[in-house]
């Protein structure tokens, strides 16, 4: 006897994958009988038609979420933004330096240097390493 289409039909109405749907083997005339959708839900009602309870891991148990590559980018973005801030202060100075004949221009290519390698914290400490 194939049931194929009535484990089917099983299957769409009580929302379950056909290898779930369990058939009582002695009452297979009963299931042969049932067309409808309703006479599917009172045979499950009965307990003439089951479904197998899921095996595996359960959905509700959320895994860990894992640090990816994705999420360290953010830190590197803001560092390298304060080197620019930095940098860009540090050179308007300097240039106003250059301009105002403070300094030489050796020492200027050289400060600019220290500059490049983040010698200085801030502006202020760049101004007493000049002095």
């Amino acid at each position: 006897m194939n049931l194929r289409k009535k484990k089917q039909l099983a299957a769409k109405v009580l929302g379950a994958g056909t290898h779930r749907i369990i058939f009582n083997q002695d009452n297979l005339k009963e299931i042969k009988e049932a067309i409808t959708k309703q006479d599917i839900k009172d045979l499950f009602s009965q307990g003439i038609i089951s479904i197998k309870p899921i095996k595996g891991r359960k959905k509700f148990i959320k895994r860990k979420n894992k640090k990816g590559p994705g999420s360290i980018r953010k830190n590197v973005r803001k560092r390298k933004r304060d080197y620019i801030i930095l940098t860009r202060k540090l050179r308007a100075h300097l240039k106003e330096i250059r301009n105002d004949d403070k300094i030489k221009n050796k020492k200027y290519y050289l400060l600019r240097k220290q500059i490049k390698n983040k010698m200085f914290k801030n502006k202020q400490h760049f101004k007493e390493s000049i002095k």
